[in-house]
């Protein structure tokens, strides 16, 4: 793979969220510094039993597919996951910002492939869309995704499923670019430390 394994690029700040109280723009009181204050906003809506920190259980319950329906559990699991530095279970406003971040990214991404709108996207669409994204991977490859995260057996991925595989893809990169020392997309791993790579990745 060629340099970057990860290349981000932000889009317009969006993503869908069941109907809750709007909050001014401005930001409730209380909002941290360099924290967005619409994302702030956000995150006292998701926080609905204001402990100051956010749940899976909250996160699904904020979050839909384009067809409205909640994203699956395992998805907000393993974003939480993600963000979760102090592996409390939970993530606080500073996580809950880097992950609106990444949602975002992901979000853009997933439209512009959406082009019908219809909440899926097929794996010609999937493999234009990893490569945008910097994962220099195969049509074989993509297949193989397809059939691990399709939890609808239509051939295609919800937007839910769609982040899972991203979380899977930036795991999986992160833990090889640490042992690629070189910088040459070539590593040796001993069979432990493959097996500690594959148990360690999150999905």
């Amino acid at each position: 793979w060629p340099v970057p394994y990860w290349r981000c690029s932000w889009f317009p700040l969006f993503f869908s969220l069941s109907p809750r109280p709007l909050i001014s723009a401005s930001g409730p009181p209380g909002c941290p510094p360099g924290v967005d204050p619409s994302v702030y906003s956000w995150f006292v809506a998701v926080d609905a039993d204001n402990s100051g920190s956010i749940t899976a259980t909250e996160l699904q319950q904020a979050l839909t597919n384009g067809n409205w329906s909640h994203f699956n559990p395992e998805t907000c699991r393993l974003m939480i996951g993600l963000f979760d530095r102090d592996s409390n279970g939970t993530i606080d406003v500073q996580e809950f910002s880097q992950l609106w971040q990444y949602i975002n990214q992901w979000k853009g991404v997933f439209d512009r492939y959406d082009r019908d709108r219809s909440g899926n996207i097929d794996l010609g669409e999937l493999l234009t869309a990893y490569n945008e994204m910097g994962f220099r991977v195969s049509t074989q490859f993509c297949q193989l995704v397809v059939m691990r995260f399709d939890r609808l057996a239509k051939k295609s991925l919800k937007f839910d499923d769609f982040i899972q595989s991203c979380v899977m893809l930036r795991s999986l990169t992160d833990a090889f670019r640490t042992r690629d020392t070189n910088l040459n997309g070539v590593i040796t791993v001993s069979y432990e430390d493959f097996m500690t790579m594959a148990i360690s990745n999150k999905p």
